[in-house]
């Protein structure tokens, strides 16, 4: 089973790192039951009336799980890694669910408004009655991206994979469609007019490969960059966070 862990507002402009790497850093911390599926980031509303750092974006571990059985030593784990690395003066927030949780389907409508609109820290805390959402620290406002994170993720069709269980970071920036499709990341052509990428055709990942996540799945847009190259759509910014 899934299981959703995710992390807000863990850093201070200051920072070396943000939140992303701060959850994929939580990889070494899992039970030794669970395993890594992926660590999504969901960019939220960059608004004036909204606090953040950088680019107000929270991150979401995606954790494959055996049971029920790990949600309790998952969730203390969760608190104690954001306790030991948030940065001073931050505003932690921490949510984790399992992908059969009836509170998912009003966590995900909070996800969705919070997506386009100011929220409350109240807001967050109705949505995640029945699920954890904890603050460590200063305004305790990261408990909304938390939310926000896990809302967003068991939607299934919003948000970005910075880390993926293939490596993203493994794979050189010519890789071909199969081996990217043997690895679980299904690449799809947005061009109107564009055949269907080829096994043997090359994917140029201009040394950032970012699947975004759709219907729960790792999914790679590209567009025709002369034949048989395609190109990723998305492009490197110097960014901490990830």
């Amino acid at each position: 089973m899934r299981m959703y862990v995710a992390f807000d507002d863990t850093d201070n402009i200051n920072s070396d790192f943000g939140t992303g790497k701060l959850t994929r850093w939580f990889e070494d911390e899992l039970p030794e039951a669970c395993r890594l599926w992926g660590v999504v980031r969901q960019q939220l509303p960059v608004m004036d009336e909204i606090p953040y750092t950088s680019h107000n974006s929270s991150a979401c571990a995606i954790i494959e799980a055996p049971d029920y059985s790990v949600l309790s030593d998952l969730i203390e784990r969760a608190v104690n890694h954001v306790v030991r690395h948030a940065a001073p003066g931050s505003d932690p927030g921490v949510c984790v669910a399992c992908e059969d949780d009836p509170a998912l389907e009003g966590l995900m409508e909070f996800a969705l408004k919070c997506s386009k609109q100011v929220v409350t820290q109240k807001e967050a805390m109705n949505a995640c009655a029945c699920i954890h959402l904890s603050g460590h620290g200063g305004t305790n406002d990261g408990i909304i991206g938390a939310a926000a994170g896990v809302g967003l993720c068991a939607y299934g069709r919003s948000g970005r994979l910075i880390e993926y269980n293939s490596r993203l970071r493994d794979f050189s920036s010519q890789v071909t469609v199969s081996e990217l499709e043997a690895r679980g990341i299904q690449v799809i052509s947005i061009d109107r007019d564009a055949l269907t990428p080829s096994p043997q055709d090359i994917v140029d990942t201009q040394g950032w490969l970012r699947p975004r996540l759709w219907e729960g799945k790792a999914l790679l847009p590209v567009a025709k960059n002369g034949r048989p190259v395609w190109e990723t759509l998305a492009k490197k910014h110097k960014k901490k966070e990830e």
